[in-house]
């Protein structure tokens, strides 16, 4: 079936999703024009900041394929202290970044609950009640979830990594610390506590199809997400997966496929918001730019002070990681420019999804 006849659907079903997938240089390119016009017809031609904060490498978790996992020798574990997080944070607020996100490792103790919910409290008190306070923390409680969101915190991201149960534990240990159903539990009690949730996946991992890709655009569909996060998988040298690297399809295939699924979630779901990831750059200089023109419409310039972000590596060849907040926030401004996009500084950016919803309640 020719891409005009499959974008014109109401609809897109798997074997659609699966054609454009696969479509090549010049249909890939008619894909994304209609995308960007989705975008712009559903969310405008607004990108939105998010302040990255990424507050700590030390992580309870054993993924295979991160670079701060917990058995990861070969990194420098760091926290920040609760002054050098609000010292980031009063950076947003003086630059008009509307919201913030919080992220560090996967911990869940009461010790870490409490900060968390002191910090956000700190942040809101800090911005007069302005800010947008994104978490991105990994799974956690139904109670400490519930604290959070009553201190202030209005959005959380939580990827499903993988769609596909299978897949999901060829990048995860079999054990009690890495089950597919408590993380999807986990975003079920994100979604009933009013959270703005968001998922997202990794594209090009060892053994994915693209039947695989399909079934998690169907899984972000059927759940009815707000936000999106979704990147390329990038290899990490000090991880079990790293031994697959020759198995992987080439980098800038992941790159292309990833700007592929973010035009089709865009068309799927016209008016949530979609990020365009960090790890676009790591492939192709102007990768944040060319996923903007592809359907995102947030970008998360990171404000985590210079010295510490060389150690908050998922992956290798990490961009911006020699760089403070000014010169992040100066490059983000004319990376928006080129894209053909204006900043919506000062605005939470909320996602047009969850307000719909909200307003239908």
């Amino acid at each position: 079936m020719a891409i005009e006849a499959i974008l014109s659907k109401n609809e897109l079903d798997k074997y659609d999703i699966i054609e454009l997938l696969k479509s090549d240089f010049d249909e890939r390119n008619k894909l994304y024009k209609f995308a960007s016009e989705i975008k712009s017809k559903y969310v405008g031609r607004k990108t939105f900041f998010r302040g990255l904060i990424e507050f700590s490498n030390k992580c309870s978790k054993n993924c295979l394929y991160c670079g701060i996992r917990r058995g990861n020798r070969n990194v420098t574990r760091y926290d920040l202290s609760d002054d050098e997080i609000l010292k980031s944070v009063q950076f947003a607020i003086d630059n008009n970044y509307g919201s913030v996100v919080l992220q560090g490792g996967e911990l869940e103790n009461p010790k870490h609950t409490d900060r968390i919910e002191s910090l956000i409290k700190e942040m809101m008190i800090l911005s007069d009640w302005k800010l947008g306070i994104t978490l991105s923390l990994g799974e956690q409680s139904y109670e400490t979830y519930k604290k959070w969101i009553e201190a202030g915190a209005k959005r959380y991201l939580l990827r499903i990594e993988s769609s596909n149960k299978e897949l999901y534990y060829e990048i995860h240990p079999k054990d009690k610390l890495h089950d597919f159903d408590r993380r999807l539990e986990c975003l079920k009690i994100l979604k009933e506590l009013n959270y703005q949730v968001g998922t997202g996946v990794i594209v090009g991992l060892p053994g994915q199809s693209l039947e695989h890709l399909a079934d998690d655009l169907l899984f972000m569909k059927n759940f009815d997400i707000d936000m999106c996060g979704m990147g390329p998988y990038l290899e990490h040298q000090d991880t079990p997966l790293f031994k697959k690297k020759d198995e992987l399809i080439p980098l800038e295939d992941r790159f292309n496929l990833t700007l592929k699924m973010i035009s089709i979630l865009r068309i799927m779901m016209k008016d949530i918001n979609i990020a365009a990831s960090t790890a676009m750059q790591s492939i192709d200089k102007f990768g944040r730019e060319k996923a903007l023109k592809a359907g995102a419409n947030i970008i998360m310039p990171n404000i985590t002070p210079g010295s510490f972000r060389d150690y908050y590596k998922l992956y290798e060849n990490k961009p911006c990681t020699d760089e403070e907040a000014d010169d992040c926030l100066n490059c983000m401004e004319i990376r928006i420019t080129i894209a053909g996009d204006e900043i919506g500084l000062s605005e939470h950016g909320d996602s047009p999804h969850f307000l719909k919803k909200q307003n239908n309640n």
